[in-house]
């Protein structure tokens, strides 16, 4: 195989020699420096194929890689491509979107947990050296087990997430989605609700669905007004699906208990961001899927889906269909 693929994104040896005994490999290592987005730009035009993540490539971009015929990303989220400039230019679009949902399910059960016994901000008393006497009413925090969970978007992180709590916690479990789906429903002995009221039900809230145009801004201010007093918001999908001046609005008035996020509307979070010092907010670095069982899996269905793409094989995880076309 002839093909040239520009490589943003570092892989283990075994993975980087799998790629490279197939294909010509420019490793593009910190992609998001000045420098390394100067050499990305001047390795497009040779390009065949780009694997990586975290980088938006938009139709400018990729206007200088004219012989591109696939991007590989090693992600579920593809809210970084233009999908229809791609499949326009018929550029097939993969991404890894099955081996990160239970560690993501568990990092979202991670933060439930950790806001609603307020683990973070005790944990770090003790460090501190304020733990003095025994605890009172004012460092409580409210079970989990028992509480209403709320998914907005179910899909398969939803899934997971509601396997968690129903079988795990004996939480009902009610959903928001396109539309009710029945095995959810027989499976966790889920209820489908509207928007709003899943949002007046729910104890915990947690956002599990793609960044897309309809679903941007989707929780605001007035669906804050929405949740009671005692809600946790929880996000593991993507900032933007929030209105982040509003969320931080609701924490500080406290007319939500607390959040627990693991995605922002800027990455990094700024500096000078109220959620970094706000004592009802746990917030994690983008941490979704961050372990080394998981990061490795998606690289390796990522190099799986490059190599398929580039030999003339439908790749298993094809986010535009449109663009496929057999090759005789």
């Amino acid at each position: 195989m002839n093909k040239h693929v520009v490589l943003y994104k570092k892989l283990s040896p075994p993975l980087m020699a799998r790629l490279e005994a197939a294909a010509q490999v420019t490793l593009i290592e910190d992609p998001k420096s000045p420098d390394g987005m100067a050499r990305l730009r001047d390795a497009l035009p040779e390009a065949n194929g780009l694997l990586g993540a975290s980088i938006k490539l938009d139709a400018q971009l990729l206007d200088l890689a004219p012989k591109l015929e696939a991007v590989s990303s090693v992600s579920v989220g593809v809210d970084n491509y233009d999908i229809g400039y791609l499949t326009q230019r018929g550029i097939l679009l993969t991404n890894t979107p099955d081996v990160l949902t239970e560690t993501t399910a568990d990092t979202g059960f991670a933060l439930i947990m950790a806001t609603a016994r307020r683990v973070v901000e005790l944990a770090s008393m003790v460090r501190d050296g304020q733990w003095q006497e025994n605890i009172g009413p004012r460092h409580f925090g409210t079970d989990v087990h028992g509480k209403t969970l709320g998914i907005i978007g179910m899909g398969r992180i939803g899934e997971a997430l509601a396997q968690r709590g129903h079988f795990g916690f004996g939480m009902p479990v009610i959903y928001h989605s396109h539309s009710p789906k029945p095995a959810v429903d027989a499976r966790f002995d889920a209820q489908y609700r509207s928007l709003e009221a899943l949002l007046r039900e729910a104890d915990f809230v947690c956002l599990t669905l793609p960044l897309t145009a309809e679903t941007e801004g989707l929780i605001g201010a007035e669906q804050f007004a929405l949740m009671r007093a005692q809600t946790i918001f929880i996000n593991i999908a993507r900032g933007k699906v929030v209105d982040e001046p509003a969320l931080i609005e609701a924490l500080r008035s406290r007319q939500i208990r607390a959040a627990g996020l693991d995605v922002f509307e800027r990455e990094p979070l700024p500096a000078d961001s109220p959620l970094r010092h706000l004592d009802n907010v746990v917030a994690t670095p983008h941490m979704g899927s961050a372990t080394f069982e998981t990061r490795e899996a998606m690289a390796q269905c990522a190099v799986e889906n490059m190599l398929s793409a580039l030999a003339g094989e439908q790749p298993k995880d094809l986010v535009n269909t449109q663009a496929w076309t057999p090759r005789p």
